[in-house]
C-alpha cells in the first residue's frame, strides 16, 4: 500500500510529536518548501548568473521553488558562515567558491569550521587563470617572460585584484615556481589592474581573461598561457604553463555546492545528481563558457578531495610568501 503526501507528512508530524522523527519520512518529505542557494558575491556577475541558472535547473527537476540570495562580504565569509549554521535540512545550499579553501591560512580562526562544519555536494565550475601581458613586452612566452624578469634588478611585477585572491596567490606560485623575484601589486578588482597593464606600468597579470578579451582580441595585450592541467575551452589556443617548464603552476578559480554538515546523504545524493544533470545541459554549459567559466561536473567525493588539495596547496603558498589576510 502506498501513503498519499497528505498522509506521510501527518505522520511525519506526528512522529515529531513524540520525539521520533523516521529518517525516511523525512527524506521522502524533502524538498516541501522553497530551496535557498546562498551565494557568496554581488548580483549580477559570473557566480551570480551561474548560480541562477543551477537553481532554475533544479527547480525544474525538484518540483520545487529554489532562491538565489547573495550574500556578499569578508571574502565569502558572510555566505559561508550563513550556511555552515543553517539547520541540516537540505534547504539552504552554498554555492562556495575558491576562497573556501584558502581563508583559514590568511585569516585563521573563522566563525565557522570549513573541514567540520560545511560538506560538499557537487562541483560545479573553474575559472582558469590566463598569463598576460602588454602587446608591447619583449616577452612572447612564459619562459622569455621569466628570462626577462630575471635580467630586471626588481623581477617581475604582476597586478593582482586583491590581496589573497586566487590570482594573487596563483602569481607567488608562478614567481616561486619559476625563481623570479617579483612584486604583486594589489588592485580592487581585475579592471584596473588590466588598466595598469595596458599602460605599461605592469609586466603581467595571472588572472581570468573576460575582462582582458577586448584587449587581446584588439592586439593591446597578449596571452603566454593558461595555468591550467589542460587548455581551456574559453582559450584553447594558450598553451598551458605546465607545458612550458612550469609543472606545478596549476591554479584556477572554482565554484561548487555545499550544504551544512548533517544534512542526509539521500538529499546530497539528489542535488549531487541533479546539478551533474545541469552540468551536462547544452544551453548551460553554452553560458557558463559565455561567462569565462569551464563546466566542472564532479560528485560530492570527489570536490571534496578537490577542497582538500586546494586548502593543501594554498596554505603552502600562503605560509611561504608569508601572506596575512586584510
Amino acid at each position: 500500500m502506498t501513503m498519499s503526501r497528505r498522509t506521510l507528512l501527518s505522520a511525519a508530524a506526528a512522529a515529531a510529536c513524540t520525539g521520533i522523527v523516521p529518517s525516511a519520512l523525512a527524506r521522502q518529505a524533502w524538498p516541501d518548501r522553497n530551496v535557498k542557494i546562498v551565494a557568496p558575491y554581488g548580483a549580477g556577475g559570473p557566480s551570480d548568473l551561474s548560480a541562477r541558472l543551477i537553481g532554475n535547473y533544479l527547480a525544474q527537476h525538484l518540483n520545487q521553488s529554489v532562491i538565489v540570495e547573495n550574500k556578499a562580504g569578508a571574502g565569502t565569509r558572510v555566505a559561508n558562515e550563513f550556511v555552515a549554521q543553517a539547520p541540516a535540512d537540505g534547504y539552504t545550499i552554498l554555492y562556495a567558491a575558491a576562497p573556501y579553501s584558502t581563508l583559514q591560512a590568511l585569516y585563521g580562526e573563522l566563525g565557522y569550521d570549513p573541514k567540520k562544519d560545511l560538506q560538499p555536494v557537487a562541483m560545479s565550475a573553474t575559472v582558469p587563470l590566463f598569463l598576460i601581458v602588454n602587446a608591447q613586452s619583449p616577452a612572447k612566452t612564459a619562459q622569455e617572460l621569466i628570462d626577462y624578469g630575471k635580467s630586471q634588478t626588481n623581477g617581475l611585477t604582476f597586478g593582482s585584484p586583491g590581496n589573497g585572491s586566487l590570482p594573487h596567490l596563483a602569481a607567488e606560485l608562478f614567481l616561486r615556481d619559476a625563481d623570479v623575484k617579483g612584486l604583486t601589486v594589489q588592485y580592487r578588482g581585475d579592471v584596473a589592474a588590466y588598466t595598469d597593464l595596458l599602460a605599461g606600468r605592469l609586466d603581467a597579470t595571472l588572472t581570468a581573461i573576460t575582462a582582458a578579451l577586448p584587449h587581446i582580441q584588439s592586439g593591446k595585450l597578449r596571452v603566454l598561457g593558461v595555468a591550467s592541467a589542460e587548455p581551456s575551452e574559453i582559450y584553447p589556443q594558450a598553451p598551458t604553463l605546465r607545458g612550458q617548464g612550469l609543472p606545478n603552476v596549476v591554479a584556477s578559480g572554482w565554484y561548487g555546492f555545499m550544504v551544512p554538515a548533517g544534512v542526509p546523504a539521500e538529499i546530497v545524493n539528489r542535488l549531487d545528481t541533479e546539478i551533474n544533470n545541469a552540468l551536462a545541459d547544452a544551453d548551460i554549459r553554452k553560458r557558463f563558457l559565455a561567462q569565462g567559466m569551464e563546466p566542472h561536473p564532479g560528485n560530492a567525493a570527489a570536490f571534496g578531495k578537490f577542497i582538500d588539495a586546494e586548502m593543501a596547496k594554498w596554505s603552502d603558498v600562503i605560509q611561504k610568501a608569508g601572506i596575512r589576510g586584510s
